[in-house]
């Protein structure tokens, strides 16, 4: 695909969090902004060395849980229903920086199966598929970041990424907490499932192998000038929820 289509597309797709921000949470988001504004005064590159990391579903019918994502697209507005005919999904993991992605990673059986992802996958997951892919990459210094679902933040998964990013982990139980419920500092969240959800399923995929294939396509498409774009949202993210003192974003609209 090239920019130009790239372009249209983006500039159409929007994305609405239904988040329910807690009244602690507007502290610790707090914190967190100005912790990352102040690494940001001093490395003025700094946003651009996170890896941001996430997983999400893929449902074969399109299905989008609309508590995470509303996704309207000019190229295929009537893709998504309101609920799940049948359970056929992925699961897929990426890390996003500045400089690239990551993956996709997609947590199978032996038997190519979609699975659950536990603590022992997703360290499976971590040393098999993520380390490797990112010395392949032959980036230092970078940081990482995860959220604080449970099969992140086991002891031994802590451990196994301070082993690899010593303090430069962004992540509840981490050196640097991650703040709960703060889907709308996530690129992934705010822009990447959205955008390749919009574009995966134009042509019905009708088996989990095509729509794997669409998956890895539209990932390998996303050209690192768009990349800069979104990592730049970031940063007026951070101005947004400091203004409003950790306040979430009421409408979580990316568009280029």
């Amino acid at each position: 695909m090239d920019n130009n289509a790239n372009a249209r597309i983006v500039k159409s797709v929007f994305f609405q969090f239904g988040l329910a921000i807690h009244q602690n949470d507007h502290q610790a988001r707090r914190r967190f902004v100005e912790w990352a504004q102040n690494e940001i005064a001093v490395v003025p590159y700094f946003h651009k060395r996170i890896l941001f990391s996430d997983e999400a579903h893929f449902w074969l019918n399109g299905y989008v849980n609309k508590q995470n994502c509303r996704i309207w697209s000019e190229a295929n507005p009537q893709v998504y229903v309101e609920t799940p005919l049948h359970p056929e999904r992925l699961t897929v993991w990426c890390a996003l920086w500045a400089g690239g992605i990551i993956g996709p990673y997609f947590f199978n059986n032996d038997e190519g199966h979609n699975v659950t992802v536990n603590g022992d996958r997703y360290r499976v997951m971590i040393t098999n598929f993520f380390i490797p892919e990112w010395n392949n990459h032959d980036v230092q210094k970078l940081w990482f970041q995860q959220d604080g679902a449970i099969c992140h933040t086991a002891r031994a998964t802590i451990d196994l990424l301070k082993d690899t990013f010593g303090d430069r982990l962004i992540s509840r139980f981490g050196p640097v907490n991650w703040p709960l419920r703060s889907c709308d500092l996530t690129p992934l969240d705010y822009f990447l499932w959205g955008y390749v959800k919009s574009l995966v399923y134009a042509d019905k995929p009708q088996t989990l192998d095509h729509l794997e294939d669409n998956i890895r396509r539209v990932i390998a498409d996303i050209r690192p000038q768009m990349l800069e774009k979104v990592i730049e949202n970031w940063t007026s993210r951070l101005d947004y929820i400091r203004a409003s003192r950790g306040s979430p974003m009421p409408e979580i609209i990316f568009k280029m």
